[in-house]
C-alpha cells in the first residue's frame, strides 16, 4: 500500500503521516531525507524527531540514492520529504541535474521492498511567484515528480490547515 500525502507548509501532513502508521504492527522506519544546513533545518529535524518520540519509528537518514536502501521485507515506511531529496538529488554536484528518473527509481524501489509506505511531499509552484531560474526548475521537476507518485500511489491525500482531504483512494486511518 503507497500513501502519498501532500500539502503546503506547514499544513499537519507529517503529523498526519506518522498517524497513518500508528497501527502498523511490524517494524516502522523512518527515511528522513533532511540533510542539515543550518539552523532551520536543525530546528526543523528536531521538531520532527521530538514528534516521532515514543512512536516506534527507527531514523534511516538517506539524503541521495534512495534506490540503494535496503529495508526489511514487511516494514512500514514513512519517507520524509520528497521536496528535500529532490533538492539534494538536483543540486548534489554543484551543478544542476535533473533528479525525476532517480527520485522515482528510489521511491519505487523503496516500495518494491516494504508492506506500508507513506511518502511526504510539498505541494509547489501555485503561488504565481516569478523565480531564479534554479528554482523554477525545481518547481517543474518536483511537480513531475509529484504526478508520477501520485499515479503510482493507492491513496493520494492532501493536508489543508490540518484536515486531510482524499484526492485518490480512501483515508487510510
Amino acid at each position: 500500500m503507497i500513501t502519498l500525502v501532500t500539502g503546503g507548509s506547514k499544513c499537519g501532513k507529517s503529523s498526519f503521516a506518522e498517524r497513518i502508521l500508528d497501527g502498523f504492527h511490524g517494524r516502522k522506519i523512518y527515511i528522513a531525507t533532511m540533510e542539515p544546513f543550518g539552523a532551520d533545518a536543525f530546528e526543523a529535524i528536531d521538531r520532527h524527531r521530538k514528534m516521532r518520540r515514543g512512536k516506534g519509528f527507527e531514523t534511516v537518514e538517506r539524503y541521495t540514492d534512495l534506490h540503494e536502501l535496503s529495508l526489511p521485507a514487511g516494514s512500514g515506511v514513512l519517507l520524509e520529504c520528497v521536496g528535500n531529496l529532490c533538492a539534494n538529488e538536483m543540486f548534489r554536484e554543484g551543478e544542476i541535474l535533473c533528479p525525476t528518473d532517480k527520485v522515482l527509481k528510489g521511491v519505487r524501489a523503496v516500495a518494491e521492498q516494504v508492506s506500508e509506505l507513506v511518502i511526504v511531499t510539498n505541494q509547489v509552484g501555485s503561488d504565481g511567484i516569478t523565480y531564479s531560474e534554479g528554482t523554477s526548475l525545481y518547481i517543474r521537476f518536483l511537480g513531475q515528480i509529484n504526478r508520477s507518485m501520485a499515479e503510482l500511489a493507492d491513496n493520494v491525500i492532501e493536508c489543508v490547515y490540518g484536515i486531510p482531504i482524499v484526492l485518490k483512494g480512501e483515508l487510510p486511518c
